[in-house]
Order: structure tokens, then C-alpha cells, then sequence
């Protein structure tokens, strides 16, 4: 029988079906080709001249916007918003309009025409890490802005446009509504019990096991209990800390190693799928809380949001979550 389940953060619901699980292997979808070389990529080192100006660099003594970089920050050539002007906020009779003010930068994770994070090595996950704190940090000085989402498009059915491993920021100036319910979500159940939700959470799957992926010392992986999608997959601290730019440096180290770890067991078990890696944390304006608890989520892209998901806001998930668990402990890898 199918099995409705809710959230117990956002209050929504899912249809997890029962009757006949698949196995990885039986989902429809196109792997991401491991191309190696592409002499028109703009992010391969060389190619300076065609990016703008880098915001930030991990360099070895050498020239800005020229080779001799492991990590390059720049602003988006075809940005979603924009740093100049200002917001001027209106209301026009029931509609409310602002200027499209924010910020959208690229952080190219290497000069090598690598595909996947998982291809990297450690050292250049890490690097990346603290590329998005810094960046995050600098960005939370324009009062402007309220919220940063970083995320990361692997594959073009992902929203890819180029395949040089890459992550994105984009800054806005208003929490988005995703976010916001989760927010809500957390204060409500903390005002209730005193307690962070995600904080009981880890506690719980630490302890049922049956949905937990990989534990380390600083970090829990699972399969949430009313996942939207197959293999949907969190990465959560096991340490309360509702910013990201909260992670401390042996964090950071640790979650380099987890990152490469669960996106490789991703792709042993499910052939290289295309994937949106998605960063919550708190609101940039907002001082740490007792409530909510920054966390990553990795959503490979199996199946096809369609009508009765649009109409009803609940999400049919073909495998259970439990399954898609196991799937990947047997992966191996840690």
C-alpha cells in the first residue's frame, strides 16, 4: 500500500510508494557524460579574459584574471540580479514591484575541465567551503540583501549550462518562501518543546539507523523520512548552528570528505545522475538561533514533477527513503 508521510518541519506531504520499489538501476534518466576537454569553456584556466573580474582567488603569487589560480570567484556573466541601484520598493493597488537588486556570483572549483565535485580531491571541496563562507560573510555587509542560496547544477536535466565543476550564490533581498516555512516551521516546534527540530532529528534517525547514509564525527548523512524525491539526500551538522558561516574549520575539513563521499555514492549506485546540491542556512541579517540549523540537501533528478504535484503541492516519491538508504550504504565508500 502507499503511505502518505508528512514533514515534520515544513508540515508538508508526501506519497512514498510501496508496492514496488525500484532498484537504481530502473529509473529512467540520462548520466552525465564524463567529457575532459573543452577548449571554448570559459572557466578553464586560460580563458580569464572572457569571465568578468574575479571577486576572489586562491592563487600561487600570480596576476588577478590570469592563469596560475586554484579557485576563482566572479560575478555571473548573465546575472538573475544585480549589485547596482537600489530597491525602491512600491506597491501598484494589490501588487507589490522592487528593482531586481541582489547578487549572483560563479566559484569555479578548479582550472582543470572537471565535471563533478565528486571528482575533485579533498583539498579542492574544502577550498570551495570556505570560498562560500567568505563570500557569504562579505555579502551580509550590503543591508540589502537577506538571504544567500548556494547551490550547484550538475548536468544539463539539472539546469547546467556549462559543465566545468562550478557552484553558484545568488544573493537576494527578500527570504524566499521555501525557506521562510522552514523557518516557521522550526520556531513554531522549538516555542512548543524548547528544542531545535533538527536537532531531534538527527538524534532520532541516529537512532532508528534505518534511513542514516554515513555518520561522522561532525556530520549525520540520511534519507529524510518524507522525501520528495528518490534519494533525496541531507547532509546535516551534527552541532546546532543555524548559519552556515557558523562551520568551524574541522567542519569544513570533515564535510569536504563528506561531500565527496556521498556525491561518489550517488554515482555508484545511480550512474552519474544529474543532481541540484542546495544549501539552507539562516537569514543573512539574522543573529545566530536556538531554532533553526543550517543543513545541505541533494535532490538527484530522477523523476518528473507533473500535474498532480503542481495541483496539490504533495510530491509522489517511488522509493522509499529506507531503500534509498540502504541502496547507498551498499555502495560502499564509507
Amino acid at each position: 500500500m502507499p503511505e502518505l508521510r508528512k514533514d515534520p518541519i515544513s508540515d508538508r506531504w508526501v506519497i512514498i510508494s510501496k508496492d514496488r520499489t525500484p532498484r537504481p538501476g530502473d529509473f529512467v534518466r540520462e548520466s552525465v557524460p564524463m567529457t575532459r576537454t573543452d577548449r571554448h569553456c570559459p572557466f578553464c584556466s586560460g580563458q580569464e579574459e572572457r569571465t568578468p573580474p574575479e571577486l576572489l582567488a586562491h592563487r600561487n603569487g600570480s596576476a588577478a584574471n590570469r592563469p596560475g589560480w586554484s579557485l576563482r570567484v566572479i560575478p555571473s556573466n548573465a546575472p538573475v540580479l544585480r549589485v547596482e541601484g537600489e530597491l525602491e520598493r512600491e506597491g501598484e493597488g494589490l501588487f507589490d514591484r522592487m528593482e531586481g537588486i541582489g547578487a549572483h556570483e560563479i566559484v569555479v572549483e578548479t582550472p582543470e575541465h572537471v565535471l563533478s565535485m565528486a571528482d575533485l580531491p579533498e583539498s579542492a571541496i574544502e577550498q570551495a567551503l570556505w570560498a562560500f563562507r567568505e563570500r557569504v560573510r562579505d555579502l551580509r555587509n550590503d543591508p540589502r540583501l537577506r538571504y544567500v542560496l548556494i547551490f550547484r547544477n550538475y548536468g544539463e536535466s539539472a539546469g547546467a549550462h556549462l559543465e566545468h565543476a562550478h557552484s553558484q550564490l545568488i544573493a537576494l533581498p527578500v527570504v524566499p518562501k521555501r525557506v521562510q516555512e522552514e523557518l516557521e516551521g522550526a520556531s513554531r516546534y522549538y516555542h512548543a518543546k524548547e528544542r531545535c527540530i533538527f536537532c531531534d532529528l538527527i538524534r532520532q534517525e541516529m537512532k532508528a539507523g534505518v534511513r542514516v547514509v554515513t555518520e561522522t564525527d561532525h556530520f549525520l548523512v540520511v534519507e529524510p523520512y518524507a522525501a520528495r524525491f528518490p534519494f533525496e539526500t541531507w547532509i546535516l551538522p551534527k552541532k546546532h548552528q543555524s548559519h552556515f558561516t557558523d562551520a568551524a574549520a574541522p567542519q569544513l575539513n570533515n564535510l569536504a570528505w563528506v561531500l565527496k563521499t556521498t556525491l561518489k555514492k550517488l554515482e555508484r549506485a545511480l550512474e552519474r545522475p544529474p543532481y541540484n546540491l542546495l544549501v539552507h542556512t539562516s537569514p543573512l541579517q539574522e543573529a545566530s538561533n536556538p531554532h533553526y540549523h543550517w543543513h545541505i540537501e541533494i535532490i538527484p533528478k530522477l523523476t518528473r514533477v507533473a500535474g498532480f504535484e503542481w495541483g496539490t503541492g504533495f510530491y509522489i516519491n517511488p522509493t522509499p527513503p529506507e531503500d534509498s538508504a540502504r541502496f547507498l550504504r551498499e555502495a560502499g565508500l564509507g
